[in-house]
């Protein structure tokens, strides 16, 4: 007899609105009558094999859409990455607590997760409907035009960078901002959404889907500052040269690398500071700063996206349907139909799981040091309602006594 249990969980890095996606599952559940309880792993994975659940049924609609509107990930989240013998732990836990839906919200490696855990589910004959959600501010999952969490860390580069550059325009100077993005250049380049006036910042832009070469990255900066005064630069943390090594590891004299053995990119201020200095003591200017976003622009309270809250709140609603009356597992995406409008298809989770997106040569300008027209389009309506502006003075000069 069917237990009507359902488990949901939160992988992979936290995003301001990936609660929302949370908060969907659980409501939407708790609209079937089959279903008994909706239960929440701590810390994703992990959680699941430690057992440690909290039971989600008991939570008020009210809190519920309290949670909701909170970024980060509200049961916690976990950096594990499950291979085959972990997801048999997965399995043979959901197994024994009767789970009959297991839904993970996450990006690439949650995806696969879901898949193995699908597969051994399928393996041993259990009745198990596995939902892999979309989250990931990188935007780099295959079969999306779009993932939730990424609008929203979209607008907050976009909003940093116009500041960033007011900044910059007051006092001149070469500002370096390094934003997060080991392969996927798309967060980068939401920079240049925070131009108003042609000779605003970012003037430069640098993506991982290109090669780095310094040279010609001085080369750039040298003639922007000479063209305007100052330079404002925006670079991915994932730049690379021609062989793909990280240019904060060719830069660095020491490197730190995570657990899984890659160089840390994220929360650190090395390739930033690296590039200041190189600035400085090649091109002699004297005015050269430089910012590290790191986690800044994953969880901001107060600058989310309500385009990316609304659908980050039916990709969770939209599993919950898929899972109930469809007949098989899957991956949420969101698909745009129009200007603007997206709709959800449940893609094969073999179609996704492991891999990963990069910008389209559409979105990247010839020149590889900004975007294209093509790219503003998309990423515009992505940014939401609400989008503050920045003007300037239109002082008429006065003429010269003392030094005509």
């Amino acid at each position: 007899m069917p237990s009507g249990k359902i488990l949901v969980a939160q992988g992979g890095g936290p995003t301001a609105v990936i609660n929302q996606s949370l908060v969907g599952v659980v409501l939407e559940s708790r609209r079937f009558q089959h279903v008994t309880r909706v239960y929440g792993a701590l810390h994703g994975v992990r959680g699941i094999i430690n057992e440690e659940f909290v039971d989600l049924t008991q939570e008020t609609s009210h809190n519920l859409e309290l949670v909701a509107a909170t970024p980060s990930s509200a049961l916690g989240s976990t950096r594990d990455k499950p291979d085959i013998a972990y997801c048999q732990q997965i399995f043979e836990v959901l197994r024994a607590h009767e789970i009959e839906h297991f839904f993970y919200i996450g990006g690439n490696d949650s995806s696969d997760t879901v898949r193995i855990v699908s597969e051994e589910a399928h393996k041993a004959g259990y009745p198990l409907r596995c939902i892999h959600i979309p989250k990931t501010i990188d935007n780099d999952l295959v079969g999306s035009d779009h993932t939730p969490g990424f609008p929203s860390a979209a607008r907050f580069v976009a909003q940093a960078f116009a500041g960033a550059n007011l900044d910059n325009a007051a006092l001149p100077g070469v500002y370096v901002g390094v934003v997060m993005g080991r392969h996927a250049g798309f967060l980068t380049a939401a920079s240049a959404l925070g131009k108003k006036f042609p000779d605003d910042g970012p003037h430069l832009i640098y993506l991982p889907e290109r090669v780095f070469v310094l040279d010609h990255f001085l080369a750039d900066v040298k003639a922007t500052y000479a063209k305007y005064g100052r330079c404002v630069i925006a670079v991915s943390e994932g730049i690379h040269d021609a062989s793909g090594e990280p240019i904060a590891s060719l830069l660095a004299k020491e490197v730190e690398r995570d657990a899984h053995g890659n160089v840390q990119l994220s929360g650190t201020g090395a390739l930033a500071d690296l590039l200041c200095d190189e600035i400085k003591a090649k091109l002699g200017i004297k005015r050269v700063r430089g910012d590290t976003f790191g986690y800044l622009q994953r969880s901001f309270i107060g600058c989310v996206s309500d385009v990316d809250q609304r659908e980050a709140r039916e990709v969770g609603e939209k599993a919950v349907q898929f899972a109930m009356w469809g007949e098989r597992d899957g991956s949420v995406a969101i698909k745009r139909t129009g200007f603007y409008s997206v709709d959800y298809e449940l893609l094969p989770l073999t179609d996704v799981a492991g891999k990963t997106r990069t910008m389209e040569d559409e979105f990247i300008s010839a020149s590889g040091t900004d975007v294209t027209d093509a790219f503003r389009l998309y990423l515009r309506p992505l940014l939401g309602s609400g989008m503050p502006d920045a003007f300037r003075l239109r002082a008429a000069k006065v003429a010269k006594v003392l030094k005509p």
